[in-house]
């Protein structure tokens, strides 16, 4: 029992650290780089974290405003706090959280299993609107490299987000750890409500 709170202990500190991080104070202004990209979004069928097929093109190219990171479920550095941004955006968003679809895509496809991407939401008490998608490898490298995200490992992952507005369907990359005013203020010029 000691054994099993000493290694949860670690993530829990993480945990709070990433919300902390992205609490939206500006006392410590967080700096991040914006680009706007072209993404050619493949046509690949992936997994969620019920177990359900999804295809990757229309779950990214509906009618909602679009976010979407790179994340693995065993993360103790980046993903937390990319993850900490995600939930702290759906409760400001609150009962509009139906406004806007978050897609958080495995860059660990080998281990993260539909049962680990769902204890992971659960982690961050995900609403509905936030899917995390695994997939053979073939497909999510396809993903990574369409949107400019390829990782040599996942331990070199980077802090990376993408906005797709529904008016133009651009997308923009924001790469650094933002605080979740900076990550509504884009979602909201991005044509989100």
């Amino acid at each position: 029992m000691m054994v099993q709170r000493l290694t949860r202990m670690p993530r829990i500190f993480t945990i709070l650290l990433a919300i902390l991080l992205m609490a939206g104070s500006d006392a410590g202004a967080s700096k991040y780089k914006r680009s706007i990209e072209n993404v050619v979004i493949p046509d690949v069928v992936l997994v969620n974290q019920q177990g359900e097929k999804v295809r990757l093109k229309s779950l990214l190219e509906s009618d909602q405003p679009v976010l979407v990171d790179f994340i693995y479920a065993t993360c103790t550095t980046i993903c937390p706090i990319l993850s900490a941004g995600f939930a702290n955006f759906q409760r400001e968003l609150g009962p509009e959280t139906k406004n806007a679809r978050l897609v958080s895509i495995t860059i660990d496809p080998e281990n993260d299993t539909p049962a680990a991407m769902k204890e992971y939401l659960e982690r961050y008490q995900a609403q509905p609107g936030w899917d995390f998608l695994t997939g053979s490898r073939q497909d999510v490298d396809r993903v990574m490299k369409a949107f400019n995200a390829y990782f040599r490992s996942k331990m070199d992952h980077q802090p990376l987000s993408f906005i797709r507005s529904q008016e133009d369907g651009k997308w923009i990359r924001l790469y650094g750890l933002m605080s979740s005013s900076d990550l509504m203020k884009e979602f909201q010029q991005r044509g989100g409500k």
